[in-house]
């Protein structure tokens, strides 16, 4: 499944780089998010919560940050599974930052996640509405909690 988006903030490019690279920055933000640990300048260790359709999932999965060009590309893979056994999934991701004008940044990704177990039956209308809540959600945390350190 091929999730794409992207949005924009207002923050200087190094200051977004910088905070999203943070464990307590992504803990505050990512929706459900129980756990975000740095385990090394690399590798995120996490427990986050969700709810898709009636199957509530507690994901446990590792993020390894596989390419870095500061402030402007990330490359990271993951890969996990529910804790309940609803599922497993694997996923590679890249993130890339624009600055414009005005202080503002794009922010655009493009995540290929591969699922399956229960969570795979909902298919993939549902999943990405599912994702593109969990966008929304997780720029308007991000927002706010820019705009805290500012």
């Amino acid at each position: 499944m091929l999730l794409e988006g992207k949005f924009t903030l207002k923050a200087p490019i190094e200051k977004l780089w910088d905070s999203l690279l943070e464990a307590e920055t992504l803990r505050a933000c990512v929706p459900g998010a129980e756990k975000i640990e740095r385990l090394d300048e690399k590798t995120y260790d996490c427990i986050v919560k969700q709810k898709v359709g009636p199957i509530g999932v507690r994901f446990k999965f590792k993020i390894f940050l596989t390419k870095l060009d500061a402030p402007y590309h990330i490359e990271m893979k993951g890969e996990g599974e529910d804790i309940g056994k609803a599922g497993r999934f694997t996923m590679k991701t890249s993130i890339d930052f624009k600055g414009h004008e005005g202080g503002e940044v794009e922010v655009s990704y493009k995540c290929d996640a591969n699922i399956v177990g229960k969570l795979a039956m909902f298919g993939n209308r549902i999943m990405m509405a599912k994702a593109k809540q969990v966008e929304a959600e997780f720029t308007k945390n991000l927002r706010k909690k820019l705009e805290s350190i500012s």
